[in-house]
């Protein structure tokens, strides 16, 4: 890309050297002049006639492309000197001489340019052009010129004889009129090129100029950018230089293509646009000359309209590729003091190779000519197939007091060079050949290229059970919102939005590693919202949906009316939309699971079915009461499977809530096989349980749904399975008793004390099994024995189930009483009442009485004598 300067100067039109075609125009073309930039295959156009000069024998002169260009130490005045050698020996250039007369009566030698330096002979039957520069100081105009010949002769005095003098015609001019063509030679390739158009633009306050020009490659070489530096001429001689435009750089045109290439300038917004000329001109390295070639008159000045009607296409040029790009789907919302647009850029490549588009600037843009930035890094860069269709995403934020029903997004191109400081000087705009600059400070050009109307459509309120539709990035889906749900966690509330994505295309979609933001009225959650949604749903294929749940907590006694949801992803750390939507529906209720029914759990690899097996009371004081339930958890999969994680709350009939403290196995279900999950929490004394409900859904952490030894931060599929809530009747003997997951029976007691003993010592002898039906993890279930003795006195003894007391058929435990009561018994009964203690509670199981044996001493009797 060529760099963009402020840089004026005068100058007089020149030509380009891409030279003529060495065997002239084509046939029926327009024949137009050319300066010669030196190189070695340039050939010249026709010029107003200027007749040739004999300077020797066969050997003649004829002048052509005379161009001057102003230069900071000096106007550089160039010229060509076609030697034609009609001779039948070779004709040596060191003979041969020329000097330029100034106006003013100066003679200066002309020094051969350095592409030209090495020119010494002119072979018999042969023709050589040569080119000159010399410095003509301050004359800034052709007319009055003069260029004599000399030639070498020993003969004359001082040597050198004048064969002849050039006189430059007052008419002439090398630019190419408007409208005609050039054939000439780039880079050694034939070249027709023509000026096509002049647009002005205003913009921020300045003014541009963008320039066509028209390039048809003749050859059978890729053509390149030759690099020559391109300025706009006005009238008056003020020029600036040009940038070649970001959608060009670096073009390639392939044989026999013909592409528009474009050059942008900033200009003063004074300056007149009649007669201008586009000016090509080339670095002479070796002597640090920029040195003139091809112009072109321009064709009148416009100023297209680049607004874009609403849903209309705008068509852009890139590499000669047109790319279709629309405004989309725009909507907006009020966030707070902001109205929250989003919008959609829909790029189409209706050309037949690829494209890589150029930086691009993006901004909303108000009646008044204010400006609100638009994230466009998702433009940028990014390459269309032929025929490929791509959705831009775009967001923006406007603040309310702004009139949002005449805004514009405004697309801009960007030249990201910077630019140099401008030269000294003032823009007279005057005559010819005056030094100007620009007063703007150093900084990139940017460029409009477009101006999309937005429709002002506030943002769809979607209503559950609804399909809508949307294209992004990754396709096209339709959508619907399923269910917005509240519950408790802890000492805030989950709000969970469940959406359905659905598949509306032929051909398979995948999906993006999708993040999630909510907005609760102006509460805006981004920071905590987490989404939970199968990995095998990323890949959908055609007519097939994905679930996806959006939630975040909030504290329990907020309320809101409007919810706004967003799903996005990122890359390279920035932020990509994939959908928006806002929505007033109501909460739906929790679903209610009638008493023995079951909770379904309905997850890929994980599915299973929960119901109650009990649920009860223990008693642990005056003032609180622990409600216990457990639930039978059964793998409907066909192979084992680690069961999802349960969590849960209980739920009085008045509306509160208490959370559950929870027991489940971390082992593999077998297929068919059952867990068992116990949930327990700690509530008032007087609390009535007859109507209370467990809220049951699957524990969620990070995003995923929770795995053993993971501790949730929350739970989906949430269900209201109603409790039937039973208490125990205390049985009237010990030879069956159910505590979880044992069943114990007492076989057979025995109580003795022997006579004078302050011991009673206590033998039972029990049976005890375990449900092996089921797994579970281990429980703080203890077995309290409570010995009432013949006084009505008590002693309590806690049994932990699996340790004191063991498994088997035919088991044997003994304890001991000690009181010095006991001395006085001589028999009696004793109760053993067994109680379920768990978590500080407990449950009486049942009682029995057994009685007492008394041990008198043995009588000694004495032998008499």
């Amino acid at each position: 890309m060529r760099l963009y300067k402020n840089t004026y100067a005068a100058v007089l039109a020149g030509t380009f050297v891409i030279g003529q075609l060495a065997a002239g125009l084509a046939p029926g073309t327009v024949q137009a002049s050319a300066s010669s930039i030196p190189s070695a295959n340039m050939a010249p156009a026709v010029t107003p006639k200027i007749s040739p000069i004999v300077i020797g024998s066969g050997v003649t002169a004829s002048l052509e492309n005379v161009n001057i260009w102003t230069q900071t130490g000096g106007n550089i005045l160039t010229y060509t000197v076609k030697y034609s050698n009609a001779g039948g020996t070779g004709a040596n250039l060191v003979r041969y001489f020329s000097r330029v007369v100034t106006p003013e009566g100066s003679v200066i030698p002309g020094t051969p340019v350095t592409a030209d330096a090495l020119k010494k002979k002119v072979d018999a039957n042969e023709t050589l052009q040569v080119t000159y520069y010399v410095n003509v100081g301050q004359s800034e105009s052709l007319q009055g010129m003069k260029i004599a010949m000399y030639v070498w002769d020993p003969k004359t005095k001082g040597y050198l004889r004048q064969a002849g003098t050039f006189a430059v015609p007052a008419n002439y001019s090398t630019t190419v009129a408007s409208g005609k063509s050039l054939n000439t030679l780039m880079n050694d390739i034939p070249v027709t090129a023509a000026a096509e158009s002049l647009q002005i633009f205003k913009f921020s306050g300045k003014v541009y100029a963008k320039v066509g020009l028209s390039l048809t490659n003749k050859g059978s070489k890729v053509l390149g950018d030759p690099g020559y530096t391109a300025y706009l001429v006005s009238a008056s001689g003020t020029s600036f230089e040009l940038s070649l435009s970001s959608t060009q750089d670096g073009y390639k045109i392939q044989p026999q293509e013909k592409k528009s290439i474009y050059y942008l300038a900033e200009i003063p917004a004074y300056l007149k646009t009649d007669n201008m000329k586009l000016l090509f001109t080339q670095k002479d390295v070796t002597l640090k000359l920029e040195l003139p070639g091809a112009s072109f008159k321009l064709p009148a000045a416009t100023s297209p309209n680049l607004v874009v009607g609403n849903g209309a296409i705008k068509t852009i040029v890139v590499n000669s590729n047109t790319i279709e790009t629309k405004l989309s789907n725009a909507s907006v919302y009020a966030d707070k003091a902001s109205a929250a647009w989003s919008f959609q850029l829909e790029l189409k490549n209706t050309g037949n190779k690829a494209v890589t588009l150029p930086t691009y600037e993006l901004a909303v843009k108000s009646a008044k000519g204010r400006t609100f930035p638009v994230n466009a890094k998702a433009l940028n860069g990014i390459t269309l197939r032929p025929l490929e269709v791509k959705v831009i995403p775009l967001t923006a934020s406007v603040p309310l007091e702004v009139e949002q029903g005449t805004l514009q997004l405004q697309m801009i191109e960007a030249v990201g060079q910077e630019l140099p400081a401008p030269t000294a000087g003032t823009e007279t705009g005057g005559t010819s050949g005056t030094p100007a600059v620009s007063g703007n400070a150093v900084g990139k050009l940017t460029f409009p290229i477009a101006y999309f109307t937005i429709p002002y459509t506030l943002r769809t309120n979607v209503q559950q059970g609804q399909e809508y539709r949307t294209t992004n990035p990754y396709g096209t889906f339709s959508y619907s919102i399923q269910s917005i749900q509240r519950y408790p966690w802890k000492d805030d509330d989950i709000v969970i939005a469940r959406l359905k994505l659905t598949n509306t295309q032929s051909v398979t979609l995948s999906l993006p590693e999708l993040k999630g933001a909510l907005k609760l009225n102006n509460l805006d959650l981004t920071s905590s919202t987490e989404i939970i949604m199968d990995k095998e749903s990323a890949e959908l294929a055609p007519g097939s949906s994905a679930e996806i749940d959006v939630l975040t907590k909030i504290p329990y006694a907020e309320e809101f009316s409007a919810l706004n949801i967003s799903l996005y992803t990122t890359e390279n750390e920035e932020k990509k939309p994939f959908l928006a939507l806002s929505t007033s529906s109501d909460m739906n209720s929790v679903t209610t699971i009638e008493r023995g029914g079951n909770y379904i759990v309905a997850e890929k690899g994980k599915n299973s079915k929960v119901q109650e097996n009990r649920t009860t009371v223990y008693s642990s004081s005056s003032t609180s009461k622990i409600i216990y339930t457990e639930l039978l958890m059964s793998n409907e999969e066909k192979r084992q499977s680690s069961l999802t994680r349960l969590k849960a709350y209980y739920r009085t009939a008045d509306g509160q809530f208490y959370e559950a403290q929870s027991s489940q196995s971390a082992g593999l279900a077998a297929p068919g096989g059952k867990q068992m999950v116990t949930f327990w929490a700690k509530i008032p004394g007087a609390l009535q349980t007859n109507d209370m409900s467990l809220y049951l859904g699957t524990g969620i952490t990070g995003g995923k749904l929770s795995e053993a030894g993971q501790e949730a931060t929350g739970y989906v599929n949430v269900a209201s399975l109603k409790l039937n809530p039973v208490t125990p009747v205390p049985v009237q003997n010990l030879g069956q008793i159910s505590i979880f997951p044992y069943n114990f029976s007492v076989i057979r007691s025995e109580g003795q004390i022997s006579e004078g003993s302050d011991s009673m010592s206590i033998e039972v002898d029990y049976k005890l099994t375990q449900d092996h039906s089921y797994d579970t993890d281990a429980l703080d279930h203890k077995l309290v024995a409570k010995i009432t003795d013949p006084f009505g006195l008590t002693q309590e003894k806690t049994l932990t189930l699996g340790t004191d007391l063991t498994e088997g058929d035919n088991n044997t435990y003994t304890l001991s009483i000690t009181r010095g009561l006991y001395k006085q018994l001589k028999g009696g009964s004793y109760k053993i009442t067994l109680y379920d203690e768990f978590q500080g509670g407990r449950i009486e199981l049942g009682q029995q009485i057994y009685y007492l044996i008394y041990k008198p001493l043995p009588v000694i009797v004495k032998d008499e004598k």
